[in-house]
């Protein structure tokens, strides 16, 4: 089956560093299966094999010290 994508936009992210936290803890979700993080814009595009639900993109982001809005 096809993969699915979703865009979310992260708020707080300032450094590589915030990106490679976010890109972590998302790509942890069960299911991801590929992450892109976008400094300037905040833009996280996850490519999951199955629709994963916002909730646990939100707690993943969370996890790492951001907030996230779907896009």
């Amino acid at each position: 089956h096809m993969p699915v994508t979703n865009e979310y936009v992260v708020s707080g992210m300032h450094c590589a560093h915030c990106v490679s936290s976010v890109t972590e803890e998302v790509s942890a979700v069960s299911g991801v299966t590929d992450v892109k993080v976008d400094l300037d814009s905040g833009q996280l595009i996850v490519t999951s094999d199955t629709d994963i639900p916002f909730e646990s993109i939100e707690t993943a982001v969370d996890e790492a010290g951001y907030s996230v809005a779907t896009a």
